[in-house]
């Protein structure tokens, strides 16, 4: 569903709806518009953006993609990299999970580290620069596991950069092998480990992760990791999952946290908005949660995060494997400039019911950024090589 008016010139529809949108909702844009930091926004701002629709929300998202123009720029920015789930046996339960399976499923998989870093190989060969390592938490993991696959990796392809194992993934570690958090992490870094994926975040609301995944680390685990993943030099994304049971105050919440570990760290590279795919999960098909977001949601919530963390986060990533084409394109019109990574081979939200598929080749990105008349530019993980992809001349 097409939510902002096409063809999107963010400059001449700021121009005409800023007289016509709510003076609250214009105050708070003009400002953050003129200093370009989400800073100075008192939470009451924060939550009536966070509530925009009619011409307030497409006001919002103008104003955001402006505002991204004088954050980063007009490229739109990708990763060449391979998803490796190395295995999909969980005792977690997480309700809006269809990727898990039992021990003894037909379908039940587990990869070695050897095999993982065969997969590593492999993406290297087909231009990866980065391999994206996430996997269920099955009972009587060895000790050592995921250590093991940071150094078969590094072994195979010692220029791969390695992005691994999120907060809930490092507790279990923890769990295992009776370390702190602190030499956990820190022997992770010194066996290959380079960024860790802010995921595992969903809300981090206790309330709202008791209903939604029961088992999972608590808030106040996820934060105490990032941090200390962060003061190690181990930096990290930040994500939030949305479309669910959550609401607009969840967002907010999450944001400004988010904002204030950047403040004392600086260690996030970069926020990812993960809409929620509905269709085989339990929390659905229990009456728990609505059918996903509205299109109306996934617009305001790129553009809240856009203007709510200028200044701070700078860098916003669509996950275009929760979008349809179309809603992809809108959101980097509403203040995204990122377009995540190739993947090659996504599991998780195509087993939820997710339609965008497993795969976007570099190409393919080049000419749906090409279409919105911004700069394709590949990346590596933490956005410090950028190299704009130029049109080849017949």
């Amino acid at each position: 569903m097409q939510v902002l008016p096409q063809p999107w010139n963010a400059e001449a529809v700021w121009r005409a709806l800023a007289p016509e949108i709510s003076p609250e909702v214009s105050r708070s844009l003009e400002n953050v518009l003129q200093t370009q930091d989400g800073i100075s926004l008192l939470r009451e701002e924060c939550l009536r953006l966070a509530n925009a629709s009619g011409n307030d929300l497409i006001a919002m998202a103008a104003a955001a993609d402006l505002l991204r123009r004088k954050l980063v720029g007009d490229a739109i920015t990708y990763v060449v990299n391979r998803n490796i789930n190395f295995t999909n046996v969980c005792f977690v339960g997480c309700k809006f999970c269809a990727f898990f399976r039992g021990p003894n499923h037909p379908e039940a998989n587990f990869y070695s580290p050897e095999q993982v870093a065969q997969k590593a190989v492999e993406a290297r060969r087909l231009g990866a620069t980065e391999v994206c390592i996430q996997g269920g938490l099955p009972h009587n993991l060895p000790k050592f596991y995921y250590r093991d696959i940071l150094r078969a990796i590094k072994d195979a392809v010692p220029e791969m950069h390695i992005h691994a194992f999120s907060p809930m993934e490092v507790t279990y570690g923890v769990q295992l092998t009776g370390m702190t958090i602190r030499d956990y992490l820190a022997m992770l870094r010194d066996n290959g480990l380079d960024t860790l994926p802010g995921t595992a975040a969903e809300i981090l609301h206790d309330d709202v992760r008791q209903l939604v995944s029961k088992y999972k680390l608590n808030a106040a685990s996820w934060e105490e990791i990032i941090r200390t993943a962060h003061a190690l030099g181990i930096r990290t994304t930040s994500t939030l999952m949305y479309g669910h049971v959550e609401s607009p105050e969840h967002w907010v919440d999450q944001l400004l946290l988010f904002r204030r570990i950047q403040s004392d760290t600086g260690g996030f590279t970069e926020f990812v908005p993960l809409g929620f795919v509905h269709n085989n999960t339990r929390l659905f098909l229990e009456g728990l949660s609505r059918p996903g977001p509205t299109p109306e949601e996934h617009i305001r919530i790129h553009a809240l995060a856009r203007i709510m963390l200028a200044g701070s986060i700078n860098n916003l990533q669509v996950s275009w494997v929760k979008l349809t084409r179309e809603m992809t394109q809108q959101c980097l019109q509403a203040g995204a400039n990122d377009f995540g990574g190739t993947l090659m081979e996504e599991n998780i939200s195509r087993l939820a019911g997710s339609t965008a598929g497993q795969y976007v080749s570099p190409d393919e990105f080049d000419e749906r950024i090409r279409a919105l008349g911004r700069i394709p530019a590949q990346r590596n993980t933490t956005y410090t090589k950028i190299t704009p992809r130029l049109e080849e001349v017949a």
